[in-house]
Parts: C-alpha cells; sequence; structure tokens
C-alpha cells in the first residue's frame, strides 16, 4: 500500500478475539552501532589475554610448584596452606602493610581535605596553587622521586639536620628501623594531589545556603565543618577512602627504592607486594607467589566489601531521608 512504511508491525489477532495489544516496534540496527564494537575490538581483547587470561592462569598457577623453567606441578592446597601457618616472613610483611595502610590513608586523605579547604576559598593564584599541589600526584610513583626521597630522608641529609636542629635525632629516617616506614608514608601522603582535586569538585556542590543558614543558627568555623561539611562530602571521602585503601594495600615501588630493595632495615619496610616480588622473580616461586597475590586479592576485596557494608551508617546520599 503506497505510504505505508515497511517497518510497520501488525500485532496478531488473539484467539479469544479481544484485541491484541500493539507490540513494540522492532529496532533497527544503525550502521554507526557496528563501527562502535569494531572499535571496541582492540580493548575486549586486551582485557580478556592481558586481564582475565592472566587472571585465570595465576589461579592455576597457585596451585601448582612453578620455577619459569620446569613444568608446572599440581600440588593442590599446598601453597595456601604453608603460607597461612608455616611462613613467618610472610606474617612479617603482613604486619608491615597493614601498619602502612592505618597509617598512610588516613593521613593522606587528610593532608587532602584540607590542602581542598584551603583552596576553595576565593584567593588570588588559587589556579597555580592547585597546579602545584597536584604536580606531585604525577611524579611521586616514579622511581626517580622515591631515590631523591631516600637521599632527603637519609642519615645527614637535609631533613635530619633540620630535625636536629629543634632537639629530634632520628639518625636518618631511612636506616633507623622506627622511622623508615614513616619515610614510605610521607612519600604517599605528598601525592595527594588526586584526591584533593576530587575533594575540591565535591566542595563546589556545596550549597551556599547550607552554611548560611547553619551560621545564622550560631554555628561556628569547626561546627559547620563538622555538621555541613563532612555530611556532604561522605560519598567522596567514601570513594576516595576506598581507592586509596586499595593503593595502600598494592605499596611496591616507594618501599622498594628508600630501602634499595632490601626491606630494611630489620625487615621495616617489608611490605607484602615486596615479599611477593622476591618469591617470584628472585627465588622463582611462581607457584607460591602466585598463592601470595590471590589471598592479597581475597583480603582487599574483604575490606572493601567490609566498607562497603559500614558505608550506610555514615555515608550520606542527597536526598536521602535518613
Amino acid at each position: 500500500m503506497a505510504g505505508t512504511s515497511t517497518d510497520t508491525v501488525i500485532p496478531a489477532p488473539r484467539r479469544d478475539g479481544a484485541a491484541s495489544p500493539e507490540a513494540p516496534p522492532r529496532r533497527r540496527r544503525r550502521p554507526h552501532d557496528r563501527s562502535a564494537y569494531v572499535f571496541l575490538i582492540p580493548w575486549m581483547l586486551g582485557a580478556g589475554v592481558l586481564t582475565f587470561a592472566a587472571m585465570l592462569f595465576s589461579l592455576y598457577m597457585s596451585f601448582t610448584d612453578y620455577n619459569l623453567f620446569d613444568s608446572p606441578r599440581w600440588v593442590g592446597l599446598d601453597n595456601y596452606t604453608h603460607l597461612l601457618f608455616d611462613d613467618p616472613q610472610m606474617r612479617v610483611s603482613v604486619l608491615v602493610t597493614l601498619k602502612y595502610v592505618v597509617v598512610a590513608t588516613p593521613l593522606k586523605l587528610a593532608a587532602a581535605l584540607g590542602v581542598a579547604l584551603l583552596l576553595h576559598t576565593r584567593r588570588k593564584g588559587r589556579t597555580f596553587y592547585r597546579g602545584a599541589f597536584y604536580l606531585p600526584s604525577l611524579i611521586g610513583a616514579s622511581v626517580g622521586a622515591a631515590i631523591v626521597w631516600r637521599l632527603l630522608f637519609s642519615t645527614g641529609s637535609v631533613v635530619d639536620r633540620a630535625l636536629g636542629l629543634v632537639g629530634i635525632d632520628t639518625g636518618g629516617w631511612v636506616s633507623n628501623p622506627s622511622w623508615s616506614l614513616m619515610a614510605v608514608v610521607a612519600l604517599n601522603v605528598w601525592q595527594f594531589g588526586a584526591p584533593m582535586v576530587i575533594f575540591l569538585a565535591a566542595l563546589q556542590q556545596i550549597p551556599r545556603e547550607l552554611y548560611e543558614s547553619a551560621q545564622m543558627d550560631g554555628a561556628g568555623p569547626w561546627q559547620r565543618f563538622v555538621s555541613v561539611t563532612v555530611p556532604m562530602l561522605s560519598p567522596v571521602i567514601f570513594f576516595n577512602l576506598v581507592l586509596e585503601m586499595v593503593h595502600s594495600f598494592q605499596v611496591f615501588n616507594s618501599a622498594f627504592v628508600i630501602s634499595n630493595g632490601t626491606g630494611g632495615p630489620a625487615d621495616s619496610t617489608y611490605v607484602y607486594s615486596m615479599y611477593l616480588y622476591e618469591l617470584g622473580f628472585s627465588d622463582f616461586r611462581m607457584g607460591y607467589a602466585a598463592a601470595l597475590a590471590w589471598v592479597l586479592v581475597l583480603v582487599v576485596g574483604g575490606v572493601t566489601a567490609l566498607l562497603f557494608r559500614t558505608s550506610g551508617r555514615w555515608v550520606h546520599y542527597a536526598g536521602d531521608e535518613k
């Protein structure tokens, strides 16, 4: 029939004689949909081969005895039982890593939030300071920055002499077991630029009317921060907390370079990832190293799930009646 579209779908009559509801028109696939899938092919291949296939292979390796040269030998759960019950060095690395996570994560978030509050005010040159404070996040994870950091906190360095002027004699943080981990923590805290930018973006979304209402009720700066800023920023605080916690569990470069690859002095910087690296690439115990890696995945996943489970008590979203 002239003027009738060929894509029109005519509903079939029902057996009981009632009018059938009009069927939804069939969506025609457009040419640019196929183009999108073509452009996604490289990413899907990379994710499948370099990520998911590698994860499955490492999971298989964790149940074997493999040294990179001989064929893998199936040992079942021996790797996991050994690392959980018969590996004192693993327990040392776990304690060092937990200490690092507990200290470095809140300090970095506190520094990021504090600087974000300062840069949020309307002051001259704030754009320059935002870029300057973000710059360490770009270079802080490099090996060169870690080498410079090691020199700054070594015996007789600038930091050592400056602390000596105020009566604090540490003998150099890098060579002191009581302070060496704090040098690694300081390097991580120095890279607060990324969470700072996220906090800045969230601060700009807080309505000014909330601060004005709190000020009219007699709330001071600290009360406005606790009653307005923190609740409104709680989703962003939670987001940064999860990200920084995951990164802290995976710390490796800074601890490896600052300790000169030894984890010393006295295993004070011997983090979990460094132990995993030495097992896999120094001792060639790839099967056992893979088991360590999967235990780390399970621990990080468990801690992340715990944070999500408890977030309902302190994270407040816009429009939440609670």
